[in-house]
């Protein structure tokens, strides 16, 4: 083993490949094959929507200063489809004698010319459409018939048996090497050869991609050349892998009742999507755009997910080059600006949404998703709606600049999902934020009243300082609990950088020194160091001001900007319950704390919302679900405890009297506990007598028993006080309570 070279890694090279990155070392070697051949690559594609995008104009690298910051990368899922959250169901390997087309035909309704892009080769009334010809818009030759048949040996060393597919640059053939142990191999060639782009990028092919090195793409072995049956002109070839199995289209196609194609389950969804993205991070890493991501150019075999068809990859700085897109997949800016890491990202999230829920993607919502109105699933998971809006924002510099950055995401999303359809909590370490720094609304003394709003500020994660900022050492050995004093420690800083700044400003925020915090803010936004946390901060300065619809606005903003993180959700659940949407608010615990435990506070805000929507036997179950390992739990008992006296009904008084005497409390607050319990089933008497034979804290339901329990307690909190004047008025109490009698 050795250690990944590129910069800001620090992980570890197994098996060819970095388990931090997911990329090969800058010196790393071609991985050995085994026995001689290959691990492999079954082709399916579609040319139907594939046209090119026109010569490349300005290829965009870096996201705006809203966008998150995009320095960490996601640790590889290689070789673990499913992230270890999702069983994922195996494709059968399949055999490559099986997977030759009978008749090699590309469909009528998928024929366009290369040049203008319209309809060629069509048939009409029943005569069916010629697969060779001149197109009638512009008068460039077409044709669709395959080059190679079986029996054919190109460059004296592969042996054709015949047609795999189709796809947006060629016929796909298989072949067997004859020099390498007769290893089955796949070559690609040009659907239309009179197409001197598609031939002009095919030669680019060439110079390129045979360096292209990552377990989750396929391997082009050689480029060579073999001539055109009818012209006798040179066609070129691509020798790439095989892998016998199914695209994800083909996985996609399944079929309701109904007829209708059935979505994947999204949770699989996610978990492709998330294996790909290490791919097409190292094709970004080697200043390569893949530009034409979809579902056909993705084979799962086995456990393995590969990226095929690399017939459409270009260099970033390439502006003269023809590009080649997909209708419903490509990114809108792609005539006018050119293809980019952030047209790449698009492309992936819109095959993320056709894999996952059905909408007309060609049409109505080309470059745009439908309303959560019109997909349940995007209804029932905001944070998964969220991802899709931000990857495929009509503005580039608005969407993910990273492919890790998005996995980052992803994943999050993916355990909420997970959780969701279980019910099992999927906690994990962020590496964006830090955890709850106190946990707000666990005070049984103030429960259930909203904490003070400078409280829930202080207690919220906050973003995690940058490994590289110059002062990231000095900011890990200053822990100051009065934020007063830290403002003086951070001004007095030895070194200005921006992770300084945003310290500073988090305790000038932390001090009630708003206005200052905002002015800083504003500052620090003209600076090239700019990026989301402006708005995440500015949402932290509303909510301690107290300016809760402010703080919203600006939570839901960082929320859509990281839809993966339970930190956006917990901050947008507290502005939200601040601002007095406690439905809202609910909702959000909910997300947080279903998925990760990791977060009290969410327990403790959904018990207090569902309390508030006098949902009682909601905010009970809320509060029971803090385990008992946690250092909460007896505070969360006791707020099960008030929200079953908030329920008024002899059966729960009869509960919180149970729950009570569980409880391992100091004699003095288990007293002033059982007060409130007897006080409120006194009160409960005087209107209904209760279930004949309940008692509470086994006292029956009638007022001279109850006067007489409530006695003793007083008298018991006096002999408790030390204090001669409370033991006075407690000794009063107890002797206004007592029932009258005769002695």
């Amino acid at each position: 083993m050795s250690t990944c070279t590129r910069p800001d890694c620090g992980g570890t090279i197994l098996d060819g490949f970095c388990d931090e990155c997911g990329l090969a070392p800058a010196t790393t070697q071609a991985p050995p094959t085994t026995n001689g051949a290959s691990a492999a690559v079954a082709h399916s594609g579609t040319l139907a929507g594939s046209s090119r995008a026109g010569s490349a104009r300005q290829s965009r690298r870096g996201s705006s200063r809203s966008s998150s910051r995009s320095t960490r990368t996601a640790r590889s899922s290689r070789g673990r489809l499913g992230a270890g959250l999702v069983s994922i169901p195996q494709v059968p390997y399949r055999d490559p004698s099986t997977a030759v087309m009978a008749d090699p035909q590309v469909p009528e309704h998928e024929r366009f010319c290369s040049n203008c892009g319209q309809r060629v080769g069509r048939g009409r009334e029943g005569v069916p459409g010629r697969t060779e010809g001149f197109c009638r818009n512009c008068g460039t030759a077409y044709s669709f018939t395959p080059k190679l048949a079986a029996g054919d040996l190109v460059a004296a060393q592969y042996e054709v048996l015949g047609c795999l597919a189709h796809g947006g640059l060629g016929w796909i053939y298989l072949a067997r090497d004859r020099n390498v142990s007769d290893r089955w191999v796949v070559l690609k060639g040009l659907l239309d050869t009179g197409d001197a782009d598609a031939m002009a990028a095919a030669v680019a092919e060439r110079q390129f991609l045979a360096t292209v090195e990552h377990p989750n793409i396929v391997k082009i072995f050689n480029f060579v050349k073999h001539p055109d049956p009818r012209t006798n002109e040179p066609i070129g070839y691509i020798v790439m892998e095989y892998v016998g199995g199914a695209s994800l289209k083909e996985l996609r196609s399944q079929r309701d009742a109904m007829g209708g194609l059935q979505p994947m389950p999204l949770a699989q969804g996610l978990a492709y999507i998330l294996e790909i993205l290490p791919a097409m991070g190292y094709l970004h890493s080697q200043s390569l755009l893949y530009c034409d991501f979809k579902p056909d150019n993705m084979i799962q075999t086995e456990e393995q997910l590969k990226l095929i068809d690399l017939g459409a990859v270009r260099h970033m700085d390439d502006e003269e080059s023809a590009g080649f897109k997909t209708d419903g997949y490509c990114a809108p800016e792609l005539e006018d600006q050119g293809a980019s890491v952030e047209s790449d990202l698009f492309t992936v999230a819109r095959t993320l949404a056709v894999l996952t829920f059905n909408f007309d993607y060609r049409g109505t919502y080309r470059y745009t998703l439908p309303p959560a109105t019109e997909v349940p699933l995007l209804a029932q998971f905001p944070s998964f709606r969220r991802l899709l809006e931000r990857a495929t924002a009509a503005d580039p510099n608005e969407r993910f600049g990273s492919a890790s950055e998005m996995a980052e995401q992803i994943i999050g999303v993916l355990r909420e999902v997970v959780a969701a359809q279980d019910g099992q909590p999927r906690p994990a370490l962020s590496s964006v934020f830090s955890g709850e720094r106190k946990v707000f609304g666990a005070d049984p003394e103030q429960w259930p009243a909203i904490p003070a709003p400078g409280v829930i500020a202080a207690a919220l994660p906050v973003p995690m300082v940058d490994p590289t900022d110059p002062a990231a050492g000095f900011l890990a050995t200053t822990s100051i609990g009065d934020p007063r004093q830290l403002v003086a420690a951070l001004q007095a800083a030895p070194v200005s950088s921006p992770e300084v700044t945003l310290a500073l400003i988090r305790a000038r925020i932390e001090a009630g020194d708003i206005a200052t915090a905002l002015g800083e803010l504003a500052a620090w936004e003209e600076s090239e160091d700019a990026d989301w946390r402006i708005t995440w901060y500015r949402g932290l300065a509303a909510l301690a001001g107290g300016n809760f619809t402010a703080a919203r606005d600006a939570f839901d903003t960082v929320y859509g900007m990281l839809p993966g993180e339970a930190a956006t959700k917990l901050a947008l659940a507290a502005a939200r319950e601040c601002a007095g949407d406690h439905d809202a608010a609910s909702r959000l615990y909910f997300q947080v704390w279903r998925t990760d435990h990791g977060y009290p506070s969410a327990a403790f805000g959904l018990a207090r919302t569902r309390l508030q929507e006098r949902d009682i036997d909601g905010a009970i179950s809320a509060a029971d679900s803090v385990p008992a390992s946690s250092s909460h739990h007896t505070a969360a008992q006791l707020a099960a405890f008030g929200a079953q006296l908030a329920g008024g009904s002899g059966r729960y008084l009869v509960a919180a009297g149970n729950r009570l005497e569980a409880l391992a409390l100091d004699p003095e607050h288990k007293a002033w506990r059982s007060i409130e319990v007897l006080d409120a089933a006194r009160g409960l008497t005087a209107v209904s007598p209760g279930e004949p034979g309940a008692t509470v804290l086994g006292h029956p339901f009638a007022d001279r028993d109850l006067r007489r329990a409530l006695e003793s307690q007083y008298r018991e909190l006096a002999r408790l006080s030390s204090d001669k004047l409370a033991r006075r008025d407690l000794v009063n109490r107890a002797n206004a309570i007592r029932p009258v009698s005769w002695v």
